[in-house]
């Protein structure tokens, strides 16, 4: 119970970050209308909009890096790896962890962190555009969301070491999960018949246990 409320905690903080940083979202589509209405109606374009707008954007993807490995939600080939059983997928993703994430992440780490700092001592502004904003702050999300990532990694390695120990994944925070929106539009639906309808209700249920089972670590049935 110590380790799963201990993955708990890091999931929690990556769910935290990661819902937080989703309003840059909205932000980025205010710029944009903004601008466009300033562009086409008003005849008067803002020079670093461009660079505001990368900007936005690369910090929601980067801070967004973290809670969508919590979610168990990167894309990954699932044709193979959903067949196999959890101490296989486990042994895998164990693998995998060492030989690609720790020194990928440790890199990103590492050299985010020059970049913010040469970047903050030098009081950087964008070359993109005349009289560009200043891109420190910016840089600075590399090693935060690096540091993040490594943090939902290290819980995800536990997770492995768990699952090689038990022969079951440890459960996730659950947040969004997948549905059969086409099943759920059958089952609802008053012009299909009782036969089909339950027919539908089993569908959706299952693929909903197994996205369940994938992405919230229960014992795939193999």
């Amino acid at each position: 119970m110590k380790v799963e409320r201990f993955l708990h905690a890091i999931d929690g903080i990556s769910t935290w970050v990661g819902k937080a940083t989703a309003w840059l979202m909205i932000v980025l589509m205010l710029v944009v209308c903004i601008e466009v209405f300033k562009r086409y109606v008003l005849n008067a374009p803002t020079a670093w909009i461009f660079d505001a707008q990368n900007m936005l954007y690369g910090t929601l993807f980067m801070l967004a890096g973290a809670y969508t490995l919590a979610q168990n939600a990167h894309v990954r080939g699932d044709f193979f790896y959903s067949s196999m059983r959890p101490r296989t997928q486990a042994t895998f993703d164990l693998v995998l962890y060492f030989v690609f994430f720790l020194p990928g992440i440790a890199a990103l780490i590492y050299a985010g962190t020059d970049y913010a700092a040469d970047s903050w001592r030098i009081a950087e502004h964008s070359n993109v555009t005349a009289d560009g904003p200043p891109v420190y702050h910016f840089k600075t999300v590399i090693p935060i969301a690096g540091a993040l990532v490594m943090l939902q990694g290290i819980a995800e390695i536990m997770r492995c070491v768990v699952c090689l120990k038990t022969g079951e994944w440890p459960s996730r925070l659950k947040d969004v999960a997948e549905i059969d929106v086409v099943g759920e539009q059958l089952a609802n639906s008053e012009f299909v018949d009782e036969e089909s309808r339950r027919i539908a209700i089993e569908n959706a249920q299952k693929i909903d246990e197994a996205a369940r089972q994938r992405g919230m670590g229960g014992e795939l049935n193999t």
